[in-house]
């Protein structure tokens, strides 16, 4: 990251910088997604020949994570606040939540949201990536609570006091004084958070969601040379979270509200 900050304009302050790597860590996603078929056709068999499926099972990945993701911060942003509400049942509710999403296994919550949640709401009927993106989202939504929570009890109560003499609102007070803050303090855990939901996505293949992890499988299963296909899945992991921990490394430096980054 560092060197990549230093091919830049030597002009360019730490905010132009960090928004030029955002811009091509999306470029570079984009490109990924678009002409990744391309070189895996000249990859040898098995790769070669099944290019076009790992491309769709990294398209789906990244669809599941960018949707997940961008759930999991609502939610995680309302259980944040009612964890913090004045009413009791609601700080129960959303502390029970939290309490059962991050103490059970992110697997257990897949096939649950699949198989046992139907039977418990007659009527709804989820496809698998539905359903994946449902457990996902539930999932990473507890982890950011707890990040947006610290976050908002990190803002300095003296702002706040501030903020009431000048006769500001509460809603207004949030919106204008608290939830900046907490967000931007709050943002290096919600981008790691991010990064490591990329990963997890790969358990959607165990309700046959035909993503990466999937896409390997299939290929291996018909193939049966399993150290090819899964250095491959490997790799495009790899190249994945490269360019997600770019994006998310660009990001907390754009926001550095206290200089610490360089």
């Amino acid at each position: 990251m560092q060197a990549l900050m230093a091919v830049w304009p030597a002009g360019w302050n730490r905010q132009q910088r960090s928004s030029a790597t955002m811009a091509l860590a999306v470029v570079l996603m984009l490109a990924v997604l678009w002409w990744l078929p391309v070189p895996l056709a000249w990859a040898p068999a098995p790769i070669g020949e099944h290019a076009e499926l790992f491309a769709e099972g990294t398209r789906v990945t990244v669809e599941l994570t960018v949707v997940a993701g961008l759930v999991g911060i609502v939610l995680g942003l309302l259980a944040a606040l009612g964890k913090l509400s004045r009413f009791g049942l609601l700080r129960a509710l959303c502390g029970f939540y939290i309490w059962v999403m991050r103490g059970t296994p992110l697997l257990v919550q897949v096939l649950f949201v699949y198989f046992a949640l139907p039977e418990l709401v007659p009527g709804l009927s989820l496809s698998e990536f539905s359903a994946a993106v449902v457990a996902l989202a539930l999932n990473v939504g507890a982890y950011n609570a707890e990040a947006i929570r610290a976050g908002l009890l990190a803002v300095p109560r003296g702002q706040l006091e501030a903020a009431t003499a000048l006769g500001l609102s509460k809603w207004h007070t949030f919106i204008d004084v608290s939830f900046p803050q907490a967000f931007k303090i709050a943002l290096p855990p919600l981008v790691n958070n991010i990064v490591a939901l990329l990963k997890d996505s790969s358990l959607a293949f165990t309700i046959g969601v035909v993503e990466l992890t999937n896409a390997g499988s299939q290929v291996k299963s018909t193939s049966f040379q399993a150290v090819p296909v899964f250095i491959t899945t490997a790799i495009l992991y790899l190249l994945l979270t490269t360019v997600m921990t770019l994006f998310s490394d660009a990001v907390e430096r754009r926001y550095d509200i206290e200089g610490k980054l360089k």
